[in-house]
Order: C-alpha cells, then sequence, then structure tokens
C-alpha cells in the first residue's frame, strides 16, 4: 500500500508546474500596400530585450515631472529581418505576392513553434490609401507567440 500510495505522489508532482512562469515573444510582419509597388514589406523579430520600467514614469497631480527615459535608450539594435513581397507591384495587386507572403510567414510561425513556442494571439491592423494625395499604407500583423520559461 504504500509503494502505491508513493507512486500515486510521484507521479502527482510529475504533472503539476507549481512555478510555471510564462515568457511572450512578438513576431511583427508589415505588407506594403503602397501603390506601384515601392514601399517595403518585412517580417521583424526583436533579438534584444527592454524593461518597460526603464521607460516609464506616473504623473500624478502633485508630481507631473516630464518622462525623460530617451528614445535612443529604447531602440533595439539587434533584431531578425525578413524580407517580405510588397502586395502591390506596377500593374496593381499581386496575388502571388500575398501567396509567398503566407508562405514565408507560415514557415517562420512553424520554426517558432518548433523552437517551443506556442501561438497565443493574433492581431492585425490596416492604414491604407486614404485619397489621391496619400501613397502611404501598410498591413501590420503581430503573431504573439508564449512559453514556459
Amino acid at each position: 500500500m504504500k509503494k502505491l500510495l508513493t507512486v500515486l505522489v510521484i507521479g502527482l508532482f510529475c504533472f503539476l508546474d507549481t512555478n510555471a512562469q510564462i515568457e511572450y515573444k512578438i513576431i511583427t510582419s508589415v505588407e506594403s500596400i503602397v501603390p506601384s509597388g515601392l514601399g517595403r514589406s518585412r517580417i521583424i523579430s526583436a533579438e534584444g530585450e527592454r524593461d518597460y520600467q526603464d521607460f516609464t514614469s506616473e504623473q500624478t497631480e502633485e508630481d507631473n515631472t516630464r518622462n525623460k527615459s530617451k528614445r535612443s535608450d529604447i531602440r533595439v539594435k539587434d533584431f531578425e529581418e525578413t524580407k517580405l513581397l510588397n502586395f502591390y507591384n506596377i500593374a496593381g495587386i499581386r496575388f502571388q505576392n500575398i501567396a509567398a507572403n503566407d508562405a514565408v510567414v507560415s514557415s517562420k510561425i512553424n520554426a517558432m513553434i518548433e523552437s517551443g513556442w506556442e501561438l497565443a494571439f493574433v492581431t492585425s491592423a490596416v492604414e491604407s490609401d486614404s485619397g489621391k494625395d496619400d501613397n502611404q499604407g501598410i498591413f501590420i500583423t503581430r503573431y504573439i507567440f508564449k512559453r514556459n520559461k
């Protein structure tokens, strides 16, 4: 009976992760929707780390001191950049480019999963052409991964 109880207790502890800590990583794809294929499209993955508290200030009614952190300290110079194709070329929208980008993004997601990351959230946004004089536009997607430390 003691042996059975010992085996059950050991088995229970094998399945419990009492100090599970989760870390997150964000991968961002930026795809140009600038007409004539003039934009740049990339997957960006920061290799450097930053602590948000180093760049945060709290303002109160008594103390409204300005946040004096330097933008240059926030910049990450160690990052991975993967080329993607633009949505447009001279002739207009290129569906082959979209399919090619999907293949590259899928490859990145699969590589992350193989490295032990789990895709937790995906969020996207568009800033598109707003008229004749606006030749700007991007489609941005953030892939948020998580894993146990």
